[in-house]
């Protein structure tokens, strides 16, 4: 098989975008304004930095910051609109090898708690879905108002292949390095 650039932006994108996208979501309405809201992964290929993007996917935030115990995310990100920039790459990171999305045609993040630190920073635990497994992740979120608007941000790390991203010889890590880093960027109105 070649080693094809596709594949591997494809499986950390995803990875990356998930769990990105989980810490604190947007609306629905938001998530189609990509000037606003940004979720990528960033991973290296032949220790290379490349990044890539999911252009559907919806959340469900409520974030109060006086009351952060009643505060939650829920998000659902639809795998198959991944882009890496190439519709032939694309169409190959959705394969079985990567995201598999005839199987898995969604990943979520559903959070558990929320809990204030220092300076607007906040950590999100809860479970990250992606390609039908389960994982506790604590995402790192910076928050801070702007005007009638919630912005958050952050970066999460995940290894792509303890949700299967990556089967075969893609489970070479030479190639595609495990490591993804999920980044993201949501502006939402405040509730």
């Amino acid at each position: 098989m070649n080693r094809r650039f596709v594949s591997t932006a494809s499986v950390v994108a995803l990875g990356a975008t998930l769990a990105a996208a989980a810490a604190f979501c947007i609306d629905a309405n938001a998530a189609a304004d990509p000037a606003k809201n940004a979720v990528t992964a960033v991973f290296k290929q032949m220790n290379v930095p490349v990044e890539g993007h999911f252009n559907k996917f919806a959340a469900d935030v409520h974030f109060d910051p006086a009351n952060v115990g009643t505060s939650s995310a829920k998000l659902d990100v639809d795998v198959a609109s991944f882009d890496i920039g190439s519709p032939d790459y694309n169409k190959e990171v959705a394969g079985d090898e990567w995201f598999d999305t005839a199987h898995f045609p969604h990943a979520t993040f559903v959070s558990s708690q929320i809990k204030p630190g220092a300076n607007g920073t906040y950590s999100v635990a809860g479970k990250l879905t992606i390609k039908g497994k389960t994982t506790d992740v604590v995402v790192p979120v910076q928050y801070h108002k702007d005007g009638a608007n919630q912005v958050f941000d952050g970066t999460l790390p995940i290894k792509r292949l303890a949700y299967g991203i990556g089967t075969g010889e893609w489970k070479d890590t030479s190639v595609v390095a495990d490591d993804v880093q999920i980044k993201f960027h949501i502006v939402t109105a405040a509730r």
